[in-house]
C-alpha cells in the first residue's frame, strides 16, 4: 500500500498540465542546463588537454566532432521517440500503458545499437578518408574511435533511459547524472591523456577510454533511476506482437527524430570537408569555435529538452493552448539568451579560444568565427524547439523538415559558395545567414499551425495504438 502511494505522489508532483507555465519550464530546463554544461564541458576538456598534444591530434578530434554528434543525435532521437509517446501516455492518464513503452524503448535501443556500433567500427578508415582527413590526423583519428564505438552501448541505452525520466517531469535526476557522469570524465581524461603515478601517458586514447568509464557509471546510475525511482520500466520479457507495437509508435517518431538531429552534425562535417582546403590550422580552429559554439547554446538546447515533455503531457490531455504559451515563451528566451551570448562573444571570444587553440592562428581564427556567429544563434535556438515541440506531437517529419531546411537549403550551399568564390570568413557569415533565415521560417510556421491545430479542437483518441491518430 505504501509503495502505491509513494508511486502517485510522485507523478502528481511531476504533472506538467497544469499550474504556472513559467515556472514549469524553468523546473525542467534550470536542471538541464546544468546537466548540459557538465557533458559539453567534457568536449571543452578534451579539446584543450588533446590540444596540448598538436595541432594534428587537435585536428583529428575536430574530423571526429561531426561523427560522435551524429550518433548521439540519432541517440537522442530514440530518446525524442520514447519521450513522446511516453509523456503523452501519461498525458492521457494511461500510465500502464506509459510504462509498457519506456520498457520497449530500451529494449529497442539494445538492438539498434549494437548494429551501429559495429556498423561504426569497421568503417572508420574509409569514412574519415572521405571526410578529408589526411596520412597525419587519420591514425590518431583511429585511435580514438575504435575506444569510442566500443563505449558506445553506455551512450545510447542512458540516453533514452534519461528521455523516458524526463517524459513523466523530472528533469533533476538525469541532470544529476549528466553531471556526475562528466565530473568522473573530466578528472580521468589529463590522467590518462599524459599519465600520472602507474597509469601510462595514452595520449589521444586516453581521452576516448575517459568518455567510455564516464558512459558506463551513466548506464548504471540512469537505469537504476528509471526503475526503482521512477518505476517506469519493468523487467519482464514482453509479448512479442506488444513489442512490435511499441517499436513502431517509438520508431514512427524516433527515426525522422534521430534524422532531424543528424542533420546538424552532418552540415557541420560538410562544412569541415569545405574548409579543410584551408588547411589543418582552419580545420583546428572550426573545431574549436563549434565546441564553443556548442556550449552557448546549452541554455536553447535545455529548452528544447524542457519542451518536449510539457508540449506532449498537454497535447495528450487536450490542452493545446499550454503548447502554444510554452512554445513562444521558449522563444522568447532564446531570443534574450542569444542577445547575452553575443556581449559575451564580444567582449572575451580571444579569451575562450586562447584556451583551447594549439596557438595563436588557430585561436585567432575560432575567434573570428565566434564575433561573427554569435548573434545569429537566436535562429538556431528556434529551430531546435519548434523541432522538439513537433517530435512530442508524434509530427517527427515537421520536425526533421526543419533540420533539413537549415543545413541543406542553407547552410552548406551557403557555406560552399562562399568557399568557392571567398576566404573562409564568407563561409562563417554564410553560417550566420543560414541561422536567422531558417529561424525566422520555421518560428512563423510552428505557431501558425498550432494555432490551426487549436482552433479544429480535436482531441486524439489515445488507444493502445497510441500513435496511430498522429500521423505526419
Amino acid at each position: 500500500m505504501a509503495k502505491s502511494t509513494k508511486k502517485k505522489s510522485s507523478q502528481d508532483d511531476n504533472s506538467l498540465v497544469e499550474g504556472a507555465l513559467l515556472p514549469i519550464i524553468a523546473r525542467l530546463a534550470l536542471p538541464m542546463i546544468f546537466g548540459i554544461i557538465a557533458v559539453f564541458s567534457v568536449a571543452l576538456v578534451d579539446t584543450y588537454f588533446v590540444g596540448k598534444l598538436g595541432t594534428d591530434q587537435l585536428a583529428a578530434l575536430s574530423f571526429t566532432f561531426p561523427v560522435t554528434m551524429a550518433i548521439a543525435s540519432l541517440s537522442s532521437g530514440l530518446g525524442a521517440g520514447a519521450s513522446s509517446v511516453v509523456s503523452r501516455a501519461i498525458g492521457a492518464d494511461n500510465k500502464g500503458q506509459a510504462k509498457r513503452l519506456a520498457t520497449d524503448s530500451l529494449l529497442l535501443a539494445v538492438v539498434l545499437v549494437i548494429t551501429i556500433s559495429a556498423i561504426g567500427y569497421f568503417t572508420i578508415n574509409p569514412l574519415f578518408k572521405l571526410m578529408g582527413a589526411t596520412q597525419k590526423t587519420l591514425p590518431y583519428i583511429i585511435q580514438y574511435m575504435e575506444i569510442w564505438y566500443i563505449s558506445m552501448p553506455f551512450l545510447v541505452i542512458p540516453i533514452v533511459a534519461n528521455a523516458i525520466i524526463r517524459s513523466v517531469g523530472n528533469a533533476l535526476w538525469p541532470s544529476f547524472i549528466m553531471f556526475f557522469a562528466a565530473a568522473v570524465n573530466i578528472a580521468l581524461t589529463p590522467a590518462l591523456i599524459f599519465g600520472i603515478g602507474p597509469i601510462p601517458a595514452m595520449n589521444i586514447e586516453g581521452a576516448a577510454i575517459s568518455t567510455m568509464i564516464a558512459r558506463i557509471v551513466t548506464f548504471i546510475l540512469a537505469l537504476y533511476v528509471a526503475y526503482y525511482r521512477e518505476e517506469i520500466i519493468e523487467l519482464c520479457r514482453p509479448e512479442l506482437e506488444v513489442f512490435k507495437d511499441s517499436c513502431k509508435s517509438v520508431l514512427k517518431i524516433a527515426l525522422p527524430a534521430g534524422a532531424g538531429s543528424v542533420v546538424n552534425p552532418v552540415g557541420i562535417g560538410i562544412v569541415t570537408t569545405i574548409i579543410a582546403a584551408y588547411g589543418s590550422e582552419t580545420v583546428a580552429a572550426f573545431g574549436v569555435a563549434t565546441r564553443i559554439e556548442s556550449f552557448a547554446c546549452i541554455p536553447m538546447l535545455a529548452l528544447s529538452a524542457s519542451i518536449g515533455p510539457i508540449a506532449g503531457q498537454n497535447w495528450g490531455a487536450g490542452n493545446k493552448q499550454r503548447v502554444i504559451k510554452s512554445v513562444q515563451y521558449c522563444y522568447l528566451l532564446c531570443l534574450a539568451w542569444s542577445a547575452l551570448i553575443a556581449g559575451v562573444f564580444f567582449a572575451f571570444a580571444d579569451v575562450f579560444t586562447s584556451l583551447l587553440a594549439s596557438n595563436e592562428n588557430v585561436a585567432e581564427e575560432a575567434t573570428v568565427y565566434l564575433l561573427i556567429v554569435a548573434a545569429s544563434l537566436v535562429g538556431y535556438g528556434f529551430v531546435i524547439v519548434s523541432s522538439a515541440t513537433f517530435n512530442s506531437l508524434g509530427k517527427s517529419i515537421s520536425g526533421f523538415s526543419y533540420y533539413a531546411v537549415r543545413t541543406f537549403a542553407l547552410y552548406v550551399p551557403l557555406s560552399m559558395l562562399a568557399s568557392i568564390w571567398f576566404d573562409e570568413t564568407w563561409v562563417y557569415i554564410g553560417i550566420a545567414v543560414s541561422n536567422l533565415v531558417s529561424g525566422a521560417l520555421v518560428a512563423t510556421y510552428t505557431l501558425l499551425w498550432l494555432k490551426k491545430a487549436k482552433q479544429e479542437d480535436c482531441h486524439p483518441n489515445w488507444s493502445l495504438d497510441l500513435l496511430s491518430s498522429s500521423s505526419n
